[in-house]
């Protein structure tokens, strides 16, 4: 997991760096790891702008050393459809010139990588760029065969390019013919202050007042998420012992849900949250987490979820098992196996003593493998590298 080539001084003569940083500021893993890359890297002395259309979501509260540059988008009569691609090259540009940037960082190849490279193309002397690839970039997005010639020239124009997993990383190298060698596995990491065991039996309460097992489920609803497989999960939990299920996120696929606890007869013991900025405050509370996924570049729910002391239980997919170690922080089965995965749901919250083991398993992985002070300075030998 280590970045490729040696750690080398930074851009400045204290060794700190100007950095740029760009995402997507909705809800998700590559917006939240992003946040929480800048913010950590401004806590070791760097200066971070990012650069994005909204603020990230998890960007709250003041920082030092941290700021956000708006892009601005105009509405012309003779364009049917806004031009984003062009306004962030121009705000990643405008910014590279006035702050002095010494290296964009972009998440998502698309469109953010190729906005970069335009800016980068604008300036006499450009920052180095660095693309992470997060996922359906390039596996979903990036293969349309409208947009996989410009994914792979957007990846390729990069000087540095990470991948946040093992399994991420083959697929590109597989399905857009990336050099092996170009590519470093830095894994996504969760901040383990924040998400960490606590009590909180108030809260408990609210989503379970008969003292029931809480089952969670976080996610974007999007089809890839399998989230009628969360709904059957549960209802055969459900079947051997009284718990509720919490879902947290929002999506196309919540309406099916809904209609998937009334068929299976649970709807009374599901929940539907919504969308929810402080998932730390939400996952101490349960006692399982389901993630179904059919593909998982990763798996960061799930990581936060151990982090916080929670045991998985998930589908053997994508990069989860590079996450989640089968057999002592949680449980994996084959795709679309609910019924296993219900078993398997059942006997860790049927057993207090395997509960306890896997909890502290999975807590101490977090810990020892994704934290932050683990994982960021990965980032930044990689930036010194380019500098």
């Amino acid at each position: 997991m280590r970045p490729c080539g040696p750690r080398l001084a930074g851009g400045n003569s204290d060794g700190t760096m100007r950095i740029g940083i760009t995402c997507y500021p909705t809800y998700g893993g590559s917006g939240a790891v992003a946040t929480e890359l800048g913010i950590g890297l401004a806590a070791r002395g760097h200066e971070v702008h990012f650069i994005s259309y909204a603020q990230p979501f998890r960007l709250a509260g003041f920082h030092e050393r941290v700021y956000f540059h708006e892009v601005e988008l105009e509405r012309y009569p003779l364009f049917e459809t806004s031009h984003y691609t062009l306004a962030l090259a121009a705000t990643i540009h405008d910014t590279a010139v006035r702050q002095g940037l010494d290296i964009v960082h972009v998440h998502y190849a698309i469109p953010h990588a190729t906005s970069a490279w335009i800016a980068r193309e604008m300036l006499d002397s450009a920052p180095p760029l660095v693309t992470t690839l997060h996922g359906t970039d390039v596996t979903l997005v990036g293969l349309h065969p409208s947009f996989r010639a410009i994914t792979r020239f957007s990846i390729m124009r990069s000087q540095g390019i990470t991948a946040v997993s093992r399994f991420l990383k083959e697929v590109t190298v597989r399905d857009f013919e990336v050099p092996e060698e170009r590519l470093c596995v830095i894994p996504n990491f969760v901040d383990t202050e924040l998400f960490r065991p606590r009590e909180n039996a108030a809260r408990r309460r609210v989503f379970a007042p008969g003292g029931e097992k809480i089952v969670m489920h976080v996610s974007n609803f999007r089809p890839v998420k399998r989230i009628r497989d969360v709904i059957d999960v549960f209802a055969g939990i459900r079947r051997e012992m009284p718990c509720r299920l919490v879902m947290v996120g929002d999506g196309p696929d919540r309406p099916r849900a809904a209609q998937r606890a009334m068929e299976r007869g649970v709807e009374r013991d599901v929940v539907f949250l919504g969308k929810h900025a402080s998932v730390e405050e939400l996952l101490p509370c349960a006692d399982l987490f389901l993630m179904t996924s059919e593909s998982e570049s990763f798996g960061l729910a799930a990581l936060e979820a151990i982090a916080c002391g929670v045991p998985v239980v998930g589908y053997r997919a994508g990069g989860l098992p590079e996450v989640i170690t089968h057999g002592e922080s949680g449980l994996l089965v084959p795709v679309g196996d609910v019924e296993e995965a219900a078993t398997a749901g059942t006997c860790l919250l049927g057993s207090a003593e395997l509960w306890r083991r896997f909890s502290e398993a999975g807590r101490r992985d977090a810990v020892e493998r994704f934290a932050v002070a683990r994982v960021l300075p990965d980032y930044e030998a990689l930036y010194r590298t380019l500098v």
